[in-house]
């Protein structure tokens, strides 16, 4: 198995002139972020995700996902392709408790009406 080993950018972090356009906006993500947590040491989507929230949101990344990988790429020096995808969790999207008790009210209906 490979072991990566992180070695601390030691090199001053230097903003852009649009680190602070909004690239998430369910989770009010600035491009400025994203690049000072690869500043600082992250190097997946997934990392990224979880440290800033990123592809969280109401949009689960439908939005955001693709400049995400974008910056990455730029930042990191690599190709998109080689960065992956990130498998959307379950629920997709908001779903209405009401409408889930509704489905558990007819999966009982359906489980009563067989015995």
């Amino acid at each position: 198995m490979a072991v990566t080993i992180r070695v601390k950018n030691d090199a001053p972090f230097i903003s852009e002139a649009d680190d602070d356009m909004l690239v998430c906006r369910c989770e009010e993500v600035t491009k400025g972020e994203i690049r000072r947590a690869l500043h600082d040491g992250l190097r997946t989507f997934g990392e990224v995700k979880r440290f800033l929230r990123c592809g969280m949101g109401l949009c689960q990344g439908q939005t955001c996902q693709r400049l995400v990988l974008g910056i990455l790429s730029r930042e990191l020096g690599v190709p998109i392709g080689s960065l992956g995808r990130v498998n959307g969790r379950m629920p997709v999207r908001p779903v209405n408790m009401e409408e889930l008790s509704k489905s558990t009210e007819n999966a009982k209906g359906v489980e009563d009406h067989a015995l």
